[in-house]
């Protein structure tokens, strides 16, 4: 019996950071159900947006929202109306001082979330399965990943009988914890049910996760000179 691990879980601590940053005793419970329930009003509220992923950061009274997306003109609105819209109507749910901040994603056919989003939109069009995951596979071989997989679960074509049916190309090493493994699930409602989608990507190799605050403090420390 196969025993799965989640790629992100796995890595978390070793190449990649915490979603969700903060700390807190007593209201723990609390502030988890507001961040889940705030990343899903935020999916569906942005779904044609192309919103790979939301971080959040939270000191004292302040929260912070990074909405990582690859149209971010769409959140940010004509002149910022958008944001300054959502920003109020966070402040009123949640009663704290909300920052938030867009990220443009420069590649989405590099995002595993973003690419099983755009399979499951295609199954839902109607589009065949093994077009739809061909494509995802070439755009991203196309884009310099080192290895992809696509997976799609469910009543393919129709089929009485539900199965899977998955593509793979270059190399996806998921036991190695240094491998920098995007993952990504979407779910297509067709007319005859409901189809998943799960797409893994191998970005190459990390060997400590990278906050923007540690870019930065690199960027700014002052280095040795070197003898000649």
């Amino acid at each position: 019996m196969g025993q799965k691990v989640h790629p992100y879980g796995f890595r978390l601590g070793f190449n990649k950071t915490w979603q969700s940053r903060w700390y807190s005793d007593r209201d723990y419970a609390e502030l988890l159900h507001e961040d889940i329930d705030l990343r899903r009003k935020l999916k569906i509220r942005f779904s044609h947006a192309g919103v790979s992923r939301i971080e959040t950061e939270r000191a004292a009274n302040k929260l912070k929202i990074d909405i990582y997306t690859s149209r971010p003109g769409i959140i940010i609105g004509r002149k910022g109306t958008e944001v300054e819209k959502l920003k109020q109507e966070i402040q009123q749910t949640t009663s704290r001082e909300v920052f938030i901040n867009i990220q443009e994603i420069q590649k989405p056919e590099l995002e595993a979330q973003l690419i099983s989003e755009s399979v499951a939109a295609q199954l839902e069009k109607r589009v065949a399965f093994r077009r739809a995951m061909r494509k995802a596979v070439e755009s991203a071989l196309r884009f310099g990943v080192r290895g992809i997989k696509v997976r799609v679960s469910g009543r393919l074509n129709g089929a009485e009988i539900a199965r899977s049916e998955w593509y793979l190309h270059g190399q996806l090493p998921l036991q190695t914890l240094r491998s920098d493994i995007d993952y990504g699930f979407a779910e297509a409602n067709t007319t005859y049910g409901q189809i998943g989608i799960k797409v893994w990507l191998c970005k190459g190799e990390q060997f400590s996760p990278r906050t923007e605050r540690e870019e930065d403090y690199r960027d700014r420390s002052p280095r040795r000179a070197t003898r000649a």
